[in-house]
C-alpha cells in the first residue's frame, strides 16, 4: 500500500511541477488578459489540486510549503499505521485462544499484553490525529489561496503616511492633561 501511495504522491508532484513550468512560461501579455482575479477560482483550484490556488495567485514560493506539509503528514500517517498494525497483530496473537501464525512478530516476545494494548491504542490515536491534521492542512491550503486572492490587488502605495502633531487644548474641568496628541492618517 505504501508503494502505491508514494508512487501516486511523486506522480502528483511531477504533474504539479510541469503545470508550474507551463505557468512560468506564459507570456506577460497572456497574463494581462486575466482581468478578474477571483478568490472563488483560487479556492476551487486549491481544493482540486493543493498548491494550484497558490500558483493562480502567483505565490509560487508557497507551493513547496504546501507539499512539504502533506509529505510530513503522509510520513506520520504511514509510520503510525505500521506501528499500530504491529502492536495490534502482536496483541491479537497473544490474546487469541488459537494464535494465528501470520500475526506473529517480534513484539510478541518483546512486550507483555498490557504494553501491547497500550502501544496499540497509542499508535491508533496518533494515526487518527495525523488524518485529522492532514484534513486541517488541506483546509488551510484552500483558505490561504482564497485569502491571498482577495488581497491580490490590494494597493499599498508609498502615499500612506502617519502625521503626529501635538496640539494644546484649553483645560476643561474633567480632563486630567492640558495636552492632547492628534494623529492623522493620509492616503
Amino acid at each position: 500500500m505504501s508503494k502505491v501511495f508514494y508512487s501516486l504522491f511523486w506522480k502528483g508532484i511531477s504533474g504539479l511541477l510541469l503545470l508550474l513550468f507551463m505557468l512560468v512560461q506564459m507570456n506577460s501579455s497572456e497574463a494581462q488578459q486575466i482581468l478578474n482575479h477571483s478568490p472563488n477560482r483560487a479556492a476551487i483550484y486549491s481544493a482540486v489540486i493543493p498548491g494550484l490556488g497558490q500558483a493562480y495567485n502567483k505565490k509560487y514560493w508557497k507551493i513547496p510549503i504546501v507539499y512539504a506539509g502533506f509529505g510530513a503528514m503522509a510520513y506520520f500517517i504511514n509510520s503510525n499505521a505500521i506501528e499500530y498494525n504491529r502492536f495490534r497483530n502482536a496483541y491479537d496473537y497473544k490474546t487469541a485462544a488459537i494464535p494465528d501464525p501470520s500475526k506473529y512478530n517480534s513484539y510478541v516476545d518483546k512486550y507483555p499484553v498490557a504494553s501491547l494494548l497500550q502501544g496499540r491504542d497509542f499508535y491508533r490515536r496518533n494515526r487518527d490525529l495525523s488524518y485529522i491534521l492532514t484534513g486541517i492542512w488541506y483546509v488551510l491550503n484552500v483558505v490561504d489561496a482564497a485569502v491571498d486572492a482577495y488581497l491580490f490587488d490590494y494597493d499599498v502605495s508609498e502615499n500612506l503616511t502617519l502625521h503626529v502633531t501635538p496640539e494644546i487644548v484649553p483645560v476643561q474641568p474633567r480632563m486630567s492633561s492640558p495636552c492632547q496628541l492628534k494623529l492623522s492618517l493620509t492616503f
